[in-house]
């Protein structure tokens, strides 16, 4: 779990200094910025994505991921917690960046991709925190300059991803045997365009709902998984 908490502490840190930077950057900086990051964020997600050869494998998952999201309404959800963390910790007569967003945002941003999955497979199965402690790096930076602009509802996202990451690390061992590297590609590569997804959503006032499709990247495993003992 050291490689989540140190990414978790980051996250925190980097959330900090951006409130700190936050008053003293021109709003017209902010927005260009912000979306630079998000055509950055949008690079990451279609190079992750293109690595992987099984595209069929990736769009079936896509597909039959955003069922499933749909029918949990597992978007909402997140939308919801946001909403009720930001009335409980925001003035209601403050004019400011919605709290929600910038949860939802950051959330999805940090626990969606390759590094957050590898990253704690690698910190469950080995011990090795290398892949994680990189990713803690990214975040905090990638923080300070959401902070900047959405506020400090990117904070809120540390917790979940303490959770998210921290479930991967500690099923680890259970989930191993069937962690083969096309498995482990076909995450990546789920988890690559969802990335590419949310530097889309921060450049457009129609959003995708990149939190309904969540499953998809874990649909992989669960087809090797059923695969494995049909045989």
């Amino acid at each position: 779990m050291l490689g989540t908490i140190v990414n978790t502490l980051a996250i925190l840190v980097g959330t900090t200094i951006g409130m700190l930077c936050r008053n003293g950057i021109p709003e017209k900086y902010n927005i260009t910025v912000l979306q630079a990051i998000a055509l950055s964020v949008i690079l990451i997600g279609l190079k992750s994505a293109l690595g992987c050869p099984d595209i069929l494998v990736i769009i079936i998952s896509l597909a039959v991921g955003a069922i499933i999201g749909e029918f949990l309404a597992i978007e909402a959800h997140l939308k919801n917690l946001g909403d009720f963390l930001e009335k409980k910790l925001t003035d209601p007569n403050t004019s400011t960046p919605s709290m929600s967003t910038a949860f939802v945002t950051a959330s999805l941003l940090f626990c969606v991709g390759s590094m957050a999955i590898v990253g704690s497979l690698e910190s469950g199965l080995a011990g090795n925190h290398d892949t994680l402690f990189a990713k803690s790096f990214l975040d905090g930076v990638t923080s300070i300059i959401l902070t900047a602009s959405l506020g400090i509802g990117v904070g809120l996202s540390a917790g979940a991803v303490l959770v998210y990451q921290g479930a991967i690390t500690l099923a680890a061992g259970f989930i191993k045997p069937y962690l083969i590297p096309s498995v482990v590609s076909q995450m990546s590569g789920a988890g690559g365009l969802l990335i590419a997804a949310i530097g889309l959503n921060m450049l457009r006032e129609k959003k995708i709902a990149v939190g309904n499709m969540l499953p998809a990247i874990f649909l992989p495993l669960i087809y090797y998984f059923a695969t494995t003992l049909v045989k």
